[in-house]
């Protein structure tokens, strides 16, 4: 985490980052941002019938931040989830290479979208909320290319099969967007609303 970054004053609600995510951590620390507490929600990001990718990520953020205020009651809360859409299909986080493969061979060549939504509950209940949408290209990928990527191991646990923070970017020949929104919190949004809550930001 940075070196530089300092909890919140006295004078502000304590913040509560739903998420055990390391990349998420390390993007507050960007703003100057060291949360008091981190929790882990434990929710079903199963997609619902017929749900698209925009829809899904502000769901499931909306969800990860309730069930983080009902473990935190009074502080305020920042959730936070990171969808891949290619059209109206959501893809999925990759646990295995398998899943990995496929992800990276329907991205290469073409354009996806990435919705990165966050939810804000504020220590009276109320729940603001917002989105990033990011539009990626990758370049068109060899066997190789996938293989080495594969081998690298970056994909696991990662929503599309790929990490743009890492190996990958290096696929990436074009973005129109937020780049932090991709890597899994849009800091724009994110600053806008902890300062509209009353948490002093950098």
């Amino acid at each position: 985490m940075a070196g530089d970054a300092s909890p919140a004053s006295p004078s502000s609600p304590e913040l509560v980052l739903a998420s055990a995510s390391p990349r998420r951590l390390e993007l507050l620390g960007r703003l100057g941002i060291s949360p008091a507490r981190v929790v882990a929600t434990d929710i079903d990001e199963s997609p619902l019938k017929g749900e698209r990718p925009r829809d899904h990520a502000v769901r499931l953020a909306a969800e990860k931040a309730r069930a983080a205020a009902a473990l935190a009651p009074g502080c305020l809360i920042l959730a936070g989830d990171t969808v891949v859409g290619a059209g109206a299909r959501i893809l999925p986080k990759a646990e295995d290479e398998t899943t990995a493969r496929t992800c990276l061979a329907l991205l290469s060549g073409k354009r996806h979208r990435v919705f990165s939504a966050i939810a804000v509950i504020r220590p009276d209940g109320t729940l603001r909320e917002a989105l990033s949408e990011t539009i990626v290209r990758f370049k068109r990928l060899s066997a190789e290319e996938i293989d080495g990527y594969i081998d690298g191991g970056e994909w696991h646990g990662k929503a599309g099969g790929y990490a743009i923070q890492g190996s990958a970017e290096g696929f990436c020949d074009w973005l129109s967007g937020s780049h932090s929104g991709v890597v899994g919190l849009p800091l724009y949004e994110t600053r806008r609303l902890l300062k509209a809550a009353g948490l002093k930001v950098r």
